[in-house]
């Protein structure tokens, strides 16, 4: 598994084709809260029985809160067998005090 601090994914995803799926595990509460644009939101307790139907070939960078559940999320995908895994270090809580100052916190 791969860390990416919130600066290095804004400037990753600005060179980055095809774009990697944005994995927020947070609950639906936290995800309309506030995000990361083109992420999409499948809480940590459901990915077991969704991860079949993600494409364990595609890029995949798992975000969270503070970056703790989207690590278990991470390293429970690498053992489902996906290759291509990137832990935001630091979540969303990093991005919106590094990259979107606009982005609302909780």
């Amino acid at each position: 598994m791969n860390h990416l601090t919130a600066t290095q994914l804004k400037e990753y995803l600005e060179h980055t084709t095809p774009a990697p799926l944005l994995l927020d595990v947070r609950e639906p509460w936290e995800f309309q809260t506030c995000h990361i644009e083109g992420s999409r939101n499948i809480p940590m307790s459901q990915v077991p029985a969704v991860c079949r139907d993600l494409d364990a070939q595609q890029e995949t960078i798992v975000i969270c809160h503070h970056g703790m559940r989207s690590q278990r999320v991470a390293v429970y995908l690498e053992q489902a067998g996906f290759t291509k895994i990137v832990n935001l270090t630091g979540g969303v809580a990093a991005w919106a005090r590094e990259v979107d100052p606009s982005m609302p916190t909780y």
